[in-house]
């Protein structure tokens, strides 16, 4: 039995369709209804399960990144053990290289939830976006205390230089991206992945560091693990 809801001094009541024409008219909003609501249900059924994807990817992306720094931090402390006497007057951070995995682990950290912030060029915050060398210099002032010069080429006399096929998790990558040398830079993450902020229209993102776009234009790369964090200088 079909019935339509009706209001009558501020009650409510169901009363059956008078005629032929308004059984089509409730039909018609219940097929809308209907309609409406499977749809709806639909989109954002789509939507979680995008959202999840998008959730499970970057997490599987920080966990990999992580689990090799830990590997890395795992091959330098057991060489450190062997070459003591040798290592010994090397100046890192304090003194050690684990200590320089420990923030190096939290400078991925730190980047890695960057991701996706808008470009903008000068831009040195999450709320005004980032250009390349506001990023970095972000991502080092939150997890290591260290206050980076405010250009890419500026940075690039920062460290000591590395080898291309030395890199390890945490390292600045440097490029040539506007006809000028050091002109953009990035943090590597390792598996040959950097992440940094790219150019206008764009957001913080990984790239592939052997595309043939970044390995045309790569510059060299510099480690910070001799640099004094600590006093912040």
């Amino acid at each position: 039995m079909l019935f339509i809801l009706v209001s009558t001094e501020n009650k409510l009541m169901f009363t059956k369709p008078t005629t032929q024409t308004y059984r089509k008219v409730y039909y018609l909003n219940y097929l809308i209804k209907s309609s409406l609501a499977v749809l709806l249900t639909f989109a954002v059924s789509n939507l979680s399960i995008a959202a999840n994807q998008s959730m499970t990817t970057n997490q599987m992306q920080v966990e990999t990144t992580l689990s090799n720094l830990n590997k890395s931090s795992d091959a330098t402390n057991s060489i450190g053990a062997q070459t003591a006497d040798t290592q010994a007057n090397e100046v890192s951070l304090d003194g050690t290289q684990a200590n320089w995995a420990g923030k190096a682990q939290e400078v991925l950290i730190n980047a890695l939830s960057l991701t996706g912030i808008k470009y903008s060029y000068g831009g040195k915050s999450p709320e005004s976006g980032f250009d390349c060398s506001g990023f970095v210099r972000y991502v080092f002032q939150q997890a290591t205390n260290l206050t980076l010069p405010p250009t890419a080429r500026a940075i690039s006399q920062v460290g000591k230089s590395i080898p291309k096929d030395a890199l390890q998790p945490g390292d600045l990558v440097f490029f040539n991206t506007l006809k000028s040398a050091f002109s953009h830079v990035g943090i590597y993450i390792g598996n040959n992945r950097f992440i940094h902020s790219p150019r206008a229209g764009g957001v913080v993102r990984v790239e592939d560091l052997k595309s043939d776009y970044w390995t045309m234009h790569y510059n060299g790369a510099k480690r910070l693990d001799a640099v004094k964090i600590d006093s912040g200088k």
